[in-house]
């Protein structure tokens, strides 16, 4: 039978009805607001990573041209530092005390960049010429730097009161289990490597313009975010003691999230405080530098894993000691995102039995958090690492390892060590299809040929499955408009994911409306009393199918108007282009008079919500093939190949373009990126001057399609897909730089950015042993 796609609908290659907008310059981010006596302020920010502090003086500060207000920490007393909800339980059942990030520091810091003043002035530019003048004494100790050393009996505390860098301790898996494992295993295979550090670098640096509004006796809180209605509850309640109705909170067009806008930073509570005390709207707009030194950060975890294997490679059970630094304080998801990584630890593998050990660790650093993929990303390079050297142990094929673990179809559903519950899955399939398409099998031919031109040439894949659209539900509201337009509102929060679109095209499945004619409203807590945010790659799998059910109660509700007008059985009506038509005749009326005839606001509005028990699970294979000049380290990514299973397509464009988008994130951290500090805490890499960010000469064309097992978990059989290229592509890269070094030097491992400088002086390091 054919499948005929609907013109807008699911599974139709829309093109983005977002884009003219952002193209044409008409994007409305939160710094393009300007409103009726708009101030700045500018955070003062600490030039040492550990040590005690003391202000002298604010006077000449606040004397300065156009200062308003000067807050530092005793000022700010009233307001409530910014707490984590996230400890987990540790082995003994207790929860680790959390050290919680203050609005402004009182008398320490704990690391470069953390908020010892804010100035309030009319412009930017002379906030931040007085906070210049404002006298401060540093007092700087030894600090701790390194998650791979922060335990250590030499390392200065960040918390002496707490007596250890430990934050926390976490325990999965069956200990007995594993060690009688291992007992009997004829092959061990350890790896140990570093999950190199990451920051974010969206392309719209933070900001936020606070406002008080004395007549309603409440705030407005402007700023690009992942979710409005999460943030106003810690602000309001946990920072502020007020209900969290006394603080409206707005989300404007947002450039880039992954992960670090969704959390509540200390520059929100000081503009609404600082516009409560001066009664004018005060904007703060963080720049490149403070994005770097102030901004939560990613990855940077220190992993021991070993795989017991039987004589013929099966794996028998897995062994993980992780540790995790947290940064100088507990950011809002921060412990939580070890804990969902380890979760996913035997990923698409068949394994017995596990045990994982987390510790997390306090450093001298600014705090870390989730950045795209949260967790899975880390357990995906552990284990697709891991994989390879054991291949590489046995002397096996690194399809063929894989091909003797994997979960088999016949199988699921299947529950894995951690409890988590995989509904389904193919994934010999879309391996084997991988392999296919990127001539694995001619691999020989091109590596002769690189060989005669003096280079070496390496191949690896990655076979990865993620958790996401986590166990909830993401109400939709639609709204019949007297014009005959459609809104919907959803409490999701667009961060350039193509949600209009998306969205769009579920409620134009449902009433046959083309989507232009179709408005999305996310990020407004006025608008809609709650929501879930985006985060986790939800939005679509969890919202889409609300949104289409509540598509489907509009449908009916305006088939049923339209019956009555035109004397017919609702049964009898179809919808058509935007109008309500009796089947088979001419008679019709169009949406704009339908709800001209509705005799209530609620025969205009539908709702739908989808509630989700569990998680679902895209998976997929990557293979990477790289070129490198041993001369240089220099490092060519010749072929990429893409095979991803995310259940169902709702625009092959849009998902094309996150996947692109998220294999560019992973190339840049295999081969370029990494946040760098030094032995006393000082950012080396605070600028695009020494971070290297993945640029388009460092990228090949890929080649990406799906091979869809529909989920039976989600209501209409999707899996998600916005972390799905980031969590695919780092150890695939990974993979195929060390089978390079492995082939021609015998090199099986190299840690991360594999930049050419590394890779030159490993390669120097092997010929001369």
């Amino acid at each position: 039978m054919t499948v005929v796609t609907p013109k807008f609908g699911m599974g139709a290659s829309v093109l983005r009805v977002e884009d003219r907008t952002f193209v044409s310059g008409r994007g409305r981010y939160t710094d393009d607001i300007k409103s009726d006596g708009l101030l700045h302020g500018y955070v003062l920010r600490s030039p040492i990573a550990n040590g005690t502090f003391r202000i002298v003086s604010t006077e000449a500060a606040e004397a300065a041209p156009g200062v308003r207000l000067v807050l530092t920490g005793a000022d700010v007393g009233n307001l409530g530092d910014l707490r984590s909800g996230a400890m987990p339980k540790q082995p003994d059942g207790t929860k680790a005390p959390t050290r919680d990030i203050p609005i402004l520091c009182r008398d320490r810091v704990h690391h470069v960049g953390d908020a010892v003043a804010f100035v309030v002035a009319d412009t930017r530019a002379e906030a931040q010429d007085a906070a210049e003048l404002i006298e401060v004494e540093f007092d700087g100790e030894p600090a701790a730097a390194t998650p791979a050393t922060a335990l250590d009996a030499d390392t200065p505390l960040v918390w002496p009161e707490l007596g250890s860098n430990r934050a926390f301790s976490y325990h999965i898996g069956d200990r007995q289990a594993s060690d009688a494992a291992f007992a009997k295993a004829a092959h061990v295979t350890t790896v140990r490597f570093h999950n190199n550090r990451l920051v974010c670098n969206y392309m719209e640096a933070r900001a936020a313009i606070g406002e008080w509004n004395e007549a309603e006796d409440r705030f407005v809180l402007t700023t690009g975010s992942q979710g409005v209605h999460s943030m106003q509850k810690i602000i309001a309640e946990q920072v502020f003691g007020l209900d969290a109705g006394k603080l409206r909170v707005v989300t404007p067009d947002v450039g880039g999230g992954f992960g670090t806008k969704a959390f509540v930073y200390r520059e929100y509570a000081l503009v609404l405080e600082a516009a409560r005390r001066v009664g004018r709207p005060v904007k703060w707009t963080g720049d490149r530098t403070e994005h770097f030194l102030a901004d939560a950060q990613g990855r940077d975890n220190v992993a021991t894993a070993s795989m017991a294997m039987d004589g013929e490679g099966r794996f028998l059970a897995l062994k993980v000691e992780l540790i995790a630094n947290m940064g100088a304080y507990i950011s809002q998801y921060a412990p939580s995102i070890p804990v969902i990584g380890v979760s996913m630890s035997t990923g698409v593998y068949d394994i017995g039995a596990f045990d994982v050990s987390v510790t997390g660790v306090y450093t001298n650093t600014s705090p870390v958090d989730a950045y795209r993929g949260a967790g899975r990303p880390e357990a995906a390079l552990l284990l697709e690492k891991l994989a390879d050297a054991c291949a590489r142990d046995l002397g096996l094929g690194y399809d063929e390892i894989r091909r003797r673990n994997f979960i088999r179809p016949e199988n699921f559903p299947y529950v894995t060590p951690a409890g988590r519950k995989y509904d389904v899955g193919e994934f010999a399939g879309h391996m084997d299809r991988a392999i296919e398409r990127s001539d694995w099998h001619a691999f020989e031919e091109r590596l002769a040929q690189s060989k005669a031109k003096g280079r070496i040439r390496g191949l690896g894949m990655a076979t990865y499955i993620e958790a996401c659209a986590f166990p909830g539900s993401e109400p939709a509201h639609v709204e019949l408009n007297g014009d005959g337009t459609v809104t919907l509102f959803i409490g999701t929060q667009t961060n350039g994911q193509g949600h209009a679109t998306a969205y769009a095209q579920f409620l134009s499945d449902k009433l046959h409306l083309p989507i232009d004619r179709i408005r999305v409203h996310q990020g407004d807590t006025d608008r809609l009393d709650k929501g879930g945010g985006t985060g986790g790659s939800r939005s679509v799998p969890l919202g889409g199918v609300s949104t289409a059910r509540a598509g489907e109660d509009l449908a009916e509700k305006i088939r049923r108007i339209a019956a009555d007008e035109l004397e017919a059985s609702a049964a009898d009506i179809e919808l058509v282009e935007g109008s309500a038509r009796i089947v088979g005749t001419d008679r019709a009326m169009s949406f704009a008079d339908v709800a001209r005839a509705a005799k209530k606001p609620e025969d205009l509005k539908g709702f739908g919500e989808f509630v989700q028990d569990e998680a679902t699970y895209p998976n997929g294979t990557h293979v990477c093939e790289v070129e490198i000049d041993p001369e240089t380290g220099g490092t060519e990514i010749v072929r990429y190949t893409i095979v991803d299973d995310f259940g169902a397509t709702v625009n092959p464009m849009l998902l094309e373009g996150q996947v692109h988008g998220g294999v560019v994130q992973g190339i840049g951290q295999a081969l370029a990126e990494e946040a760098v500090y030094d032995a006393e805490g000082q950012l080396l890499t605070a600028s695009f001057m020494d971070y290297t960010m993945p640029r388009a000469d460092m990228l090949p064309f890929f080649h990406f399609e799906t091979r869809n097992v529909p989920s039976t978990t989600n209501a209409m059989g999707m899996k998600g897909a916005g972390e799905a290229g980031t969590i695919g592509s780092t150890p695939a890269v990974l993979n195929a730089v060390t089978d390079a070094l492995w082939r021609a030097c015998g090199i099986g491992h190299i840690e991360m950015p594999a930049t050419p400088a590394r890779i030159w002086a490993a390669i120097r390091d092997a010929r001369v042993a």
